[in-house]
């Protein structure tokens, strides 16, 4: 059964393709190659006309929440999820777990459907709470569907954007997952999940590639200090946030 509430600390990183060659040396000899390897990732991101949940995110303040839909190449499934992102209490940020997280502490609660369920959510056919009774696998299921309703509901959320990017990804057994996106591409018209000639690319400049760190705890120090010594450091990035910059600016990062 696919994992569907995730707790994790996250960082994210602009890398290029010489950095992240001489990363995997290291990465392999300490991870192993994810179940899903490699994969097309397509994702929906829901919002509003003006953009709420996104200015959110761009402003980053203490909560935060995005809706997206996500699905793969050669998947016949869609997962709704409801990311929340939320800085640590003020009395833990010199704690030494938390002096490194860089304020980001990430929940991702998400319920599987089919495409044809997706396709009935989006035109207000039906609710994500009726599509998850079609195939409840656990009891969080409904609760997750009805926070994702309400969220839908309250701020009259629809798919916006689409984002679509190529992902290499590696695991550990104590929690680490490392993953690299690469030839990122948007676009904010014929929003569906079927790929698009005319898909915009993301990146204009020789750091194409962005790693993220996702880590149950502190990250292991000899990701640290490999990361120390080659100077790469953590940034605030949003994909969504990013795009929907280009978007309304008309600019490329």
């Amino acid at each position: 059964m696919e994992s569907k509430v995730f707790d994790r600390i996250e960082k994210k990183y602009l890398i290029t393709a010489e950095q992240k060659r001489a990363l995997l040396k290291l990465i392999k000899h300490n991870m192993r190659k994810d179940g899903y390897h490699k994969s097309g990732v397509m994702n929906l991101y829901f919002d509003n006309d003006i953009f709420d949940l996104t200015i959110q995110s761009i402003d980053w303040v203490d909560f935060k929440e995005k809706i997206r839909a996500r699905s793969y190449d050669g998947y016949d499934r869609v997962f709704m999820e409801v990311k929340t992102k939320i800085k640590p209490p003020k009395q833990l940020e010199k704690h030494q777990e938390y002096e490194d997280l860089e304020d980001n502490i990430g929940y991702k609660r998400r319920v599987m459907i089919t495409h044809d369920d997706f396709n009935e959510l989006i035109n207000h056919n039906t609710t994500l709470e009726n599509l998850a009774k079609r195939s409840i696998e656990t009891k969080n299921d409904l609760q997750i569907a009805r926070e994702i309703d309400y969220l839908i509901q309250r701020f009259d959320l629809k798919p916006k954007v689409y984002i679509a990017y190529d992902r290499e990804s590696y695991k550990d057994d104590h929690g680490l997952r490392i993953t690299f996106d690469e030839h990122l591409k948007y676009r904010d018209k014929n929003l569906s999940f079927i790929k698009g000639k005319r898909d915009k690319i993301y990146f204009k400049d020789d750091q194409n590639i962005i790693m993220e760190v996702k880590a149950n705890g502190v990250m292991p120090l000899w990701l640290v200090h490999k990361l120390s010594e080659m100077k790469i450091y953590p940034q605030q990035f949003s994909k969504i946030g990013k795009i929907y910059q280009i978007i309304k600016k008309g600019t490329y990062v």
